[in-house]
C-alpha cells in the first residue's frame, strides 16, 4: 500500500495474509551463505551521506529471546525470537539520543550450512506492524525459510518501536461522522478542523521522533540492521510502501544491496496528486474487474454503488447499537475487498445487504480496514501511516487547489474519485512539521539486480508503478516480472510461475529476463 490514501495502511495485513499461497512453487538448490562479517562503514551514496555510526551501535548484540503478546496480538509460536535494536533518533546527530526498535526472527529451518542469510520483510503501510505481521506470513514463504532467518520489525514510529497514537478510541469513533467529501463550508470546515486536530495528536504523541520517521531514516535503520544482524549484504523483500523504503535504501546503499524483491510497486516518479490519481485509476479497475465478474456492466454497477453512496451521505443506515454506516465508512468497506479477488463474494454480500437497508456488513467491512475489534478498540496503523509519509511529502495542497482537481479525479472514478481528490488536502492539512521531498529518491546505479513484480490488476499500486520503478531504478538494476492477476501484490496469490521465479531469484540467484510475464 502506499503512503498517500487513506486506503492503504491496513489493508495489506488483513488480505495480504488471505490470498497467500503456502508459496511451495520453486525449489532452491545450491549458493553460498553471505558468511562475511558486514562492512561497519555503512557508506551512502554522496546525495544521502551521513556521518560514520558509532561502534557502540553498529556492533551491538542483540539479546533474542521470547516475544511477549501486546494489546493487538499474541505471542508468536516457539520458533520466533524477539529483540530490540538501538538507533540515532537523528542521523545527523548518530552519537546522540537512540531510539528502540522491535525486531523478530525465526532462523533458516535447514540449518546453518545452507543459509544464505537474513531476509528482511516490510510488509507496507507505511505503519503496518513487522513484529506482528511476520509469523502469521511465514507459511506463505515456507521454501524460502529453509535457507534465510526471516526477519521483520516495526519500523520506527510504528507499534513496538515507540509507536505513535494520535488518538483515544473514543475519539476515532467519533471522527467517524466527519464527511471525508464535504458538500458546504460547515462540512468542510469539520473536515479540515478534524485534520488539525488529528495532527496536533500526532505532535503530542511522538514529539521530536515526529521529524525523524522518515523513509530516508528508516532505510538507514535497516542498514544498521544489515551491519547488528551480521550481513553482508541486505536481502529484502518489500510489499506495497516497502517498495519504496527499498527503492529509498538501494539509492543510499547501492553496494550493499543483495537479492532484494519489491512486490506491489509503488510509483516513485508520482508526487501526491499523482499517486491520488494512481489509486482512484486503479481502485476503479478493480471495482470494474469485480462488477463483471459478477455479470454487470461497469459503467450501470458504479453507477448504482453511487446511487447508494449519495444515500447513504443524506441519511446513514443503521448498523449496530450506537453506530451507523455513512457514506465515508461505506466507501472504506468496499475498498477492502478489492484488495483480493478471494473477498470479491464478501463485498457482493455487503452491497446487497446495504441495498436492502442492512449497513452492518459493509460497517464490518470498514472496522476490518480500520483495525477497529468488538470491544470497540482501534489499531494504530493509520496513525503512523500518516506521520510517516506527511514528514515524508512536502506537497501541500490548499482545501481551493484540491477542489479545483475534484472534476478530473471523478472522471477517473465516479465511485471513488472525491474521497481520493479531497483526500490531497485533508490528509496532511495543517501539519506540524514540514514535508522532506516532491518524489523519493530511487536511482542506483551499480546496485545488484532488484527483481520488481508487478500485478496489472492492483488496487493500490497500480502495475505503471513498477515500470516506473524498473526505470528510476537504472540501467541493469530494475527487472520487471509482470503478472496478469487481481488484487493487491503478487506473490504468494496462486501464481506458480510468480512463486517459482521470485524463489528460484532469491534461493538460486538465477535473475529472469526483464520483462517477464506470468498469465
Amino acid at each position: 500500500m502506499t503512503r498517500f490514501a487513506r486506503w492503504t495502511a491496513v489493508a495489506a495485513a488483513a488480505l495480504l495474509l488471505a490470498g497467500c499461497s503456502d508459496g511451495s512453487s520453486g525449489e532452491g538448490k545450491g549458493g553460498a551463505g553471505d558468511k562475511d562479517r558486514p562492512d561497519s562503514s555503512a557508506t551512502a551514496s554522496s546525495s544521502g551521506a551521513s556521518p560514520r555510526l558509532p561502534s557502540a551501535l553498529t556492533s551491538q548484540k542483540l539479546a533474542w529471546g521470547r516475544c511477549k503478546a501486546t494489546s493487538d496480538s499474541p505471542a508468536p509460536g516457539n520458533a520466533w525470537r524477539c529483540a530490540t535494536l538501538k538507533a540515532p533518533l537523528d542521523y545527523a546527530k548518530p552519537d546522540g539520543e537512540t531510539i528502540d526498535l522491535a525486531l523478530i526472527r525465526s532462523q533458516a529451518t535447514d540449518g546453518r550450512s545452507k543459509r544464505i542469510g537474513s531476509l528482511v520483510f516490510n510488509f507496507g503501510g507505511p505503519g503496518a506492524s513487522g513484529v506482528a505481521t511476520m509469523p502469521a506470513y511465514a507459511n506463505a514463504v515456507s521454501k524460502l525459510h529453509q535457507r534465510y532467518d526471516l526477519v521483520s520489525w516495526d519500523p520506527r514510529g510504528v507499534a513496538a518501536s515507540e509507536g505513535v497514537r494520535c488518538r483515544g478510541d473514543k475519539e476515532i469513533q467519533a471522527a467517524e461522522s466527519v464527511d471525508a467529501t464535504p458538500d458546504d463550508a460547515t462540512e468542510e470546515k469539520t473536515y479540515l478542523m478534524d485534520a488539525t486536530d488529528f495532527g496536533e495528536g500526532c505532535r503530542k504523541s511522538a514529539g521530536k521522533l515526529m521529524s525523524h520517521v522518515s523513509t530516508t531514516d528508516t532505510a538507514r535503520d535497516l542498514d544498521l540492521m544489515r551491519q547488528v544482524l551480521g550481513d553482508r549484504k541486505t536481502h529484502y523483500f518489500g510489499i506495497s510502501y516497502g517498495t519504496e523504503l527499498g527503492g529509498v535504501y538501494a539509492h543510499l546503499f547501492p553496494k550493499n544491496v543483495g537479492r532484494v524483491v519489491l512486490d506491489a510497486v509503488v510509483d516513485p516518479s508520482a508526487d501526491t496528486v499523482g499517486h491520488a490519481k494512481n489509486q482512484t485509476r486503479g481502485f476503479q479497475r478493480a471495482l470494474n474487474a469485480y462488477l463483471k465478474s459478477t455479470g454487470q456492466n461497469p459503467e450501470q454497477g458504479s453507477r448504482k454503488i453511487v446511487d447508494l453512496l449519495k444515500r447513504l451521505d443524506a441519511k446513514p443506515l443503521p448498523a449496530s447499537p450506537g453506530r451507523e454506516l455513512t457514506q465515508t465508512l461505506a466507501v472504506t468497506g468496499i475498498v477492502l475487498p478489492l484488495y483480493s479477488e478471494q473477498a470479491w463474494p464478501t463485498l457482493t454480500s455487503a452491497l446487497k445487504a446495504a441495498e436492502s437497508g442492512d449497513g452492518s456488513q459493509l460497517l464490518a467491512l470498514a472496522d476490518g480496514y480500520n483495525e477497529r475489534d468488538a470491544s470497540g478498540h482501534y489499531g494504530t496503523t493509520t496513525h503512523a501511516q500518516r506521520v510517516i509519509s506527511c514528514l515524508d511529502d512536502k506537497q501541500r495542497l490548499t482545501p481551493e487547489e484540491s477542489k479545483k482537481l475534484l472534476p478530473e479525479f471523478e472522471k477517473i472514478s465516479p465511485v471513488f474519485g472525491a474521497f481520493m481528490g479531497w483526500d490531497t488536502a485533508g490528509w496532511c492539512h495543517d501539519w506540524p512539521v514540514a514535508g522532506q521531498f516532491d518524489t523519493p529518491e530511487v536511482s542506483a546505479a551499480g546496485a545488484a539486480p532488484v527483481l520488481l513484480v508487478g500485478n496489472t490488476g492492483d488496487p493500490a499500486t497500480p502495475y505503471e508503478g513498477a515500470r516506473a520503478m524498473a526505470d528510476e531504478l537504472g540501467k541493469d538494476v530494475g527487472v520487471l516480472l509482470t503478472w496478469k492477476g487481481e488484487g493487491h501484490g503478487a506473490y504468494g496469490s496462486g501464481s506458480d510461475c510468480v512463486d517459482s521465479t521470485v524463489n528460484g531469484y532469491l534461493l538460486d540467484g538465477t535473475v529472469p529476463k526483464d520483462g517477464k510475464v506470468c498469465s
